[in-house]
């Protein structure tokens, strides 16, 4: 229904805000930026938040966060969007349906839990999640705890990521992105596509500066959708940047710091 009407790269990010830079649609902003996509932002909820910690967190009323949508898709509608903590129910639902007069691919990045473990979406909103916004899915990007929580089932290796990127298909995604960050050894991710598997490797990096990495790295691959790229090769680059982005962070905070979001993109290793 919204068929874009331009050439340059366009792609639209529906999250909250991080105030301190590092998270959220601030993280997903910069990042478009990075790979030369123009940046379009809607937001669903406000958080007051610093490397350190998360004290307050207010939601959007839903008909606000349809209103901005709404007036994207009206003027400028993107190549690509992704979502990020979307807060309550209500908003899920909302967003979901719009979705379905979507005519790009939609990455969902399912935040629930800030990097300091305060919760960013109600517990009704999960099962909304998993019942009305999975379908509509081109690709979701759940870390390992993310992927528990929708499909029902702790994961604890590769091959239970594997079970869990297949049954979130099975439950409507069109591909699914299970991160293994979490896991001892190589950061491995796993990508479920159209019956075909692919793994992405990364190597663990020492660091206390992750702050954003899930948001950066579904923001990454949603501006690589928007720039024309396959799905492997989007989340291949996506990888790349994110290690890299690792690997270089610039220090900043007391906390968990922010990654690099002015680093370059190189060649990920997909086996």
């Amino acid at each position: 229904m919204f068929a874009p009407i331009h050439m340059h790269p366009v792609a639209l990010t529906i999250a909250g805000s991080d105030p301190s830079g590092g998270a959220g649609i601030q993280a997903d902003l910069k990042t478009f930026h990075q790979f030369g996509v123009y940046g379009e932002a809607v937001i669903t909820l406000l958080t007051v938040q610093n490397t350190v910690s998360v004290d307050r967190v207010e939601t959007m009323p839903p008909d606000l966060v349809i209103q901005q949508i709404r007036a994207v898709l009206a003027d400028i509608p993107p190549l690509a969007a992704k979502t990020g903590a979307l807060g309550t129910r209500a908003i899920v639902e909302a967003v979901a349906e719009l979705a379905a007069e979507f005519s790009f691919p939609l990455v969902v990045d399912p935040v629930m839990i800030s990097k300091h473990g305060a919760p960013l979406i109600a517990e009704d909103a999960r099962h909304a999640i998993a019942t009305r916004l999975l379908p509509r899915a081109a690709l979701i990007t759940p870390n390992l705890a993310e992927a528990g929580a929708l499909v029902g089932s702790e994961i604890r290796d590769i091959d239970a990521m594997r079970a869990a990127a297949r049954q979130l298909c099975e439950m409507g995604a069109r591909a699914a992105l299970v991160k293994g960050g979490h896991l001892d050894g190589d950061a491995i991710d796993v990508l479920y596509f159209e019956g075909d598997w692919s793994l992405f490797h990364g190597p663990r990096i020492d660091t206390r500066h992750t702050h954003g990495t899930g948001c950066t790295y579904s923001a990454a691959i949603t501006a690589q959708l928007a720039r024309g790229a396959p799905l492997g090769e989007a989340v291949a680059v996506a990888k790349a940047f994110i290690t890299t982005a690792i690997r270089s962070n610039p220090g900043l905070g007391r906390g968990n710091g922010p990654v690099n979001h002015h680093a370059a993109a190189g060649l990920a290793r997909r086996v």
